[in-house]
C-alpha cells in the first residue's frame, strides 16, 4: 500500500481504516455494474467480456485494499522488520482467481455474475498472464510472495514492469519465432501507479574526490524510476503484501530544441533510451549493446529498490545504522548483485558513513540466493563496460575486493590460485567483474535451493569463498504454493485430500498425508483416476485446439515442460522417443503402452541448439503422428508459448513428469514438485530437489535413473568418449543415425548433423551416457502402468507426501534462519 511519510505515521494510526466491502453476492453484483458504468463507461447491455473482466477485477481489488492498508499500518505500528525480495522475474500469472480464492469469494462471485448473466470461467480465461518472467526463477518468486503474505511476513517484492516481457512464442514451420508480448495493451487493472515514489537513476559520468576523501558521482545521463504497486493477497486474506515494479521514464520526455530544429526522431532519443530499460526481459547479450542494456536494467531496478528501502526506513526510524534490524534484503539470484555496490554507495556517498560501517551494514542487511552452478548464469561483466556505466561502483568493487583478498591473505592458508578464484575481478583473458563473487562477499547468508545444490556450491563455484567464510552457505529447499498449484488447478483432488484430512490443508500441506492411508483403497483409486481423466480430457481438448494433435485420455500423458536448455535434456527425451518409435514399428506384436509425449517451453532467442531442439521435436511429431502403424500408440506434441496458465492445465493432467536434467546441473526445480503434488509419477535423475523428493515420497514411488552428480564430474574429468557408448547401444545408434541423416528432416537432410555430432564427439550433458538407463527406466514405467492399481497407489502417495515442498515451509525457514523476521 502507499507508504506513509514520517510526518504522518503517528496521526495515521489514529485515523479509521476504510470499511471493508461486503461479500454478499447481491452487493458484489451491484458493485460490478457500478464499476462497469462509472469506471469503464459502459452500459451493461453492450459490455464486452473484457469489460466484465475489468469490472470484476476492480471489485475484487476494492476488497483487497482495506486489508492492504491494514497490513501496512500494522507493520508500522509494530515497528516491524520488513523483507525486501529483489528479483528480475516475477511470473505471477493471472491474479483474478488467485485473489478470489485467497479471499474466499469464489462462490459469491460466481453467484453474483450468474445474476448478471456472465460466465466467470469464460471471463477468467481472458485475463492476460503478466509477462514478468520466463521460468522457474520467476515462478518461485511469485510463490514466495504469495507465501510471505500467507504466513504473515511483511514483504515487498521489487522488479521491473516489463512492457513486453520475455517474448510471445510462436511456432512457424516448426521453428520458434519471437513476437512481442502485449500483456499491457489494455492496461493492468490490478496495479496502482505511485508517482510520488520515483527515483533518479544515473549512468556514466565521472567521480570527483574532495580533500576529505568524499566521493561525488556526477552521472552523464539520468532516468527516473516510477513505481507501480500490485497487491499480493495471502491465504484467507491474512495479509496483503506489495509487489512494486519499476518503469523507466526520461527526465526530459522530448528534447524540444532538437524537435523545433526539425530532428523529430533525435528529439525522442532520451524517451527511447528510457523505454528500452523496462521494455524486454533478458535482452540478448551476445552483442556489446545487449550486454550494456542487461547491466543497465539490473542496476536500474536495484538502485530504485534500494533508494526506496532506505527512504522507507528513514521515514520511520531515525538512524540509517539500524537498517539491518528493520530490513532484510534478499537477492534472488545474481541479477541484483550490483545492489551490493549500490547500497555501499548510498551509505557512504549519500548518508556519510565510512567504508567499514557501510560494509558492516551491507553484509548484515543483504542475503543472496544462488539458483545455478552454470558459470554463464553467475554473470560477469567486462571491466571497461562496468566502469563506463558505473564508475563509482567500479571503485567500490575494487575496495570490497581489496578487503576480501586481504582477509584471505591474512589467514595464511590460501595459495595464489585460491586467492585468484575468490577475487571479484576475473583476470583470465579480458578482465571481468564476477557478480556471483560480489553477491557472496556482500551477504551474510548465501543459500542454495536444494540439499544437493547447496553441497555442490561449496565444492564448485564458491569453493574458495566458502573456505574463507565457512558459516555463510546454507540450504533452503524450494517449495510451491499449494493454493495455486493444488487448490486452484486441481479442485477435485483438493476436495478429495481435504475430505480425507478433515482440516484446512491449505494452511498446513502436511495434512495431505491423510491421503496416504487411502492409497490402496479401491474406491479412492477409482475417484483419483476419474479426477486425473477429467484433467487429461481438458488438456486433450486444448492440445487439439492449439496444435491439431488428437490425444486419447487413455494414453499415458508423459510431459516435459520447462525452459529449453541442453542441460534439461529435452534432447534425451526426444531421442528416446525416436528409439521408441522404431521399436514399436519393428515389434508390433509387443504389448506397448500408448503414450502422449508432450513438450512446452521457450528457448532463449540467441540459443541456437535450444531452438534446433524445438524444431527437432516438431519434425519428429510430424512423422510419428502421421504414421498409421503407431498412431494409437505414440503421439508427440509441442505446445507453444508456455506460461503459467498453460502449466495450470498441463500439470494436473500429467501421468508422468520428466525431470531428467544432467545430474549436478539443476539447482532444484519446482515443476517436479507441482507435478508430484498433483499425482504424477516422476522419472528423473538424482538432481536438484529430486533427491529430497525421493526421500519424502519413498524410493519405491519414484523412478530414478542415470549418472549421479559425482559420476558426471568423474566422466568429464577422465575424458569420457561418447562414441564408445553409442556404438554399444544399438537403439541409440539407430535413433541418432535416423536423426542426423534426415529421416525426420527430408527437406534439409543435414539439419541435425551438427547437433548429433556434438553428442558423438563430446556429449557434455551426458545424453548418450544416460540413454540406456533412461530407456530402461521408461520400460519400468510401462510395467507399472500395466497394473492400474499399483500406478494409482503410487500416484496417490506422491500427492500425499508432498507437504514438505510447500513454499510456506520454505518461507518460514527463510524468516527464522536468514531474515530474523517472526510472523
Amino acid at each position: 500500500m502507499t507508504d506513509q511519510p514520517s510526518r504522518t505515521v503517528a496521526t495515521s494510526q489514529s485515523l479509521p481504516l476504510p470499511t471493508p466491502k461486503s461479500s454478499d453476492p447481491a452487493r458484489l453484483a451491484a458493485d460490478i455494474v457500478d464499476r462497469l458504468t462509472y469506471r469503464i463507461g459502459k452500459d451493461a447491455t453492450v459490455a464486452t467480456q473484457d469489460d466484465w473482466l475489468t469490472a470484476v477485477i476492480l471489485v475484487l481489488r476494492d476488497r483487497v485494499v482495506a486489508k492492504w492498508m491494514e497490513s501496512t499500518r500494522e507493520t508500522y505500528r509494530r515497528e516491524g522488520k520488513r523483507v525486501y525480495y529483489l528479483s528480475l522475474e516475477f511470473l505471477i500469472g493471472r491474479l483474478m482467481r488467485d485473489a478470489m480464492t485467497n479471499l474466499g469469494l469464489v462462490d459469491e462471485m460466481q453467484e453474483a455474475l450468474g445474476e448478471l448473466g456472465v460466465d466467470l470461467d469464460l471471463i477468467r480465461q481472458l485475463e492476460p498472464d503478466a509477462a514478468l518472467g520466463n521460468g522457474g526463477l520467476g515462478r518461485l518468486a511469485a510463490c514466495f510472495m504469495e507465501s510471505m503474505a500467507s504466513v504473515d511476513v511483511p514483504a515487498y517484492g521489487y522488479g521491473i514492469r516489463y512492457q513486453n516481457g520475455m517474448f510471445r512464442q510462436q511456432i512457424q514451420d516448426g521453428w520458434q519465432v519471437e513476437l512481442p508480448e502485449t500483456w499491457l495493451e489494455h492496461g493492468n487493472p490490478w496495479e496502482f501507479g505511485r508517482r510520488e515514489s520515483a527515483y533518479e537513476i544515473g549512468f556514466g559520468g565521472s567521480v570527483a574526490v574532495d580533500d576529505a576523501d568524499k566521493c561525488t558521482w556526477t552521472p552523464a545521463e539520468t532516468f527516473t524510476a516510477e513505481a507501480f504497486d500490485t497487491p499480493i493477497v495471502g491465504w484467507q486474506g491474512k495479509r496483503v503484501n506489495t509487489l512494486r515494479l519499476w518503469r523507466a521514464e526520461p527526465v526530459d520526455p522530448i528534447l524540444l530544441g532538437k524537435f523545433n530544429a526539425g530532428d523529430h526522431i533525435g528529439a525522442l532519443r532520451e524517451s527511447n533510451k528510457a523505454e528500452a530499460l523496462s521494455r524486454v526481459l533478458y535482452p540478448a547479450d551476445e552483442t556489446e549493446a545487449g550486454q550494456e542494456l542487461r547491466l543497465r536494467q539490473e542496476y536500474f531496478f536495484s538502485s530504485a529498490s534500494l533508494q526506496d528501502i532506505i527512504r522507507r526506513h528513514l521515514s520511520q526510524f531515525d538512524r540509517i545504522t539500524s537498517l539491518p534490524d528493520k530490513a532484510a534484503i534478499q537477492l534472488n539470484d545474481t541479477h541484483p548483485a550490483v545492489g551490493v555496490a549500490e547500497l555501499m554507495r548510498l551509505l557512504m556517498d549519500v548518508h556519510g558513513l565510512d567504508f567499514d560501517m557501510a560494509w558492516d551494514i551491507t553484509k548484515r542487511t543483504i542475503a543472496y540466493t544462488n539458483h545455478t552452478l552454470l558459470p554463464e548464469a553467475l554473470e560477469s561483466w567486462p571491466v571497461p563496460l562496468f566502469e563506463r556505466l558505473l564508475p563509482r561502483h567500479m571503485q567500490i568493487v575494487y575496495q570490497i575486493n581489496a578487503r576480501v583478498l586481504k582477509e584471505a591473505r591474512a589467514t595464511g592458508t590460501f595459495d595464489d590460485a585460491q586467492i585468484s578464484a575468490m577475487s571479484l575481478i576475473d583476470e583470465a583473458g579480458g578482465r571481468r567483474v564476477r557478480m556471483g563473487n560480489l553477491a557472496f562477499a556482500g551477504s551474510h547468508s548465501i543459500n542454495g535451493v536444494s540439499g544437493l545444490h547447496t553441497e555442490l556450491m561449496k565444492q564448485t563455484v564458491f569453493h574458495d569463498l566458502h573456505q574463507l567464510y565457512p558459516l555463510r552457505i546454507n540450504n533452503k529447499t524450494n517449495g510451491v504454493t499449494p493454493r495455486r498449484w493444488l487448490m486452484q488447478v486441481n479442485p477435485a483432488l483438493y476436495d478429495m485430500a481435504r475430505e480425507a484430512a478433515g482440516t484446512d490443508i491449505m494452511s498446513d500441506l502436511d495434512a495431505m498425508q491423510a491421503l496416504d492411508t487411502l492409497a490402496d483403497d479401491g474406491a479412492a483409486q477409482e475417484r483419483f483416476a476419474a479426477i486425473k481423466r477429467a484433467n487429461k480430457e481438458r488438456l486433450a481438448a486444448l492440445t487439439q485446439e492449439r496444435i491439431g494433435v488428437s490425444l486419447s485420455p487413455d494414453m499415458m500423458f508423459d510431459i516435459q515442460i520447462k525452459r529449453i536448455h541442453e542441460y534439461k535434456r529435452q534432447l534425451l527425451n526426444i531421442v528416446e522417443t525416436v528409439a521408441l518409435y522404431d521399436q514399436i514399428r519393428s515389434h508390433p506384436e509387443r504389448d506397448w503402452v500408448p503414450r502422449a509425449k508432450l513438450f512446452a517451453g521457450k528457448a532463449a532467442a540467441s540459443y541456437h541448439n535450444a531452438k534446433l531442439i524445438i524444431k527437432l521435436i516438431g519434425d519428429v511429431a510430424k512423422v510419428v503422428n502421421s504414421d498409421p502403424a503407431t498412431r494409437d500408440l505414440l503421439k508427440v506434441g509441442f505446445l507453444p508459448n508456455y506460461n503459467v496458465s498453460l502449466a495450470e492445465v498441463m500439470v494436473p493432467a500429467a501421468d508422468l513428469s520428466e525431470q531428467i536434467s544432467t545430474a549436478g546441473m539443476e539447482a532444484s526445480g519446482t515443476g517436479n514438485m507441482k507435478f508430484a503434488l498433483n499425482g504424477a509419477l516422476t522419472i528423473g535423475t538424482l538432481d536438484g530437489a529430486n533427491v529430497e523428493m525421493r526421500e519424502h515420497i519413498g524410493a519405491e514411488n519414484i523412478v530414478i535413473f542415470g549418472l549421479t552428480a559425482d559420476e558426471v564430474a568423474q566422466k568429464r574429468a577422465n575424458g569420457y568418449d561418447p562414441a564408445e557408448v553409442i556404438a554399444a547401444s544399438p537403439e541409440l545408434e539407430q535413433a541418432l543415425h535416423a536423426i542426423e541423416t534426415g529421416v525426420f528432416s527430408p527437406d534439409e537432410p543435414d539439419r541435425y548433423r551438427d547437433l548429433i555430432g556434438g553428442l558423438r564427439s563430446s556429449d557434455w550433458f551426458m545424453v548418450a551416457a544416460d540413454f540406456d538407463a533412461y530407456a530402461n527406466a521408461q520400460r519400468e514405467v510401462d510395467a507399472i502402468w500395466r497394473h492400474p492399481a499399483r500406478w494409482q497407489a503410487m500416484a496417490i502417495r506422491n500427492a500425499a507426501r508432498m507437504g514438505y515442498f510447500s513454499s510456506d515451509r520454505t518461507i518460514r525457514q527463510y524468516a527464522r534462519e536468514i531474515w530474523n523476521v517472526l510472523p
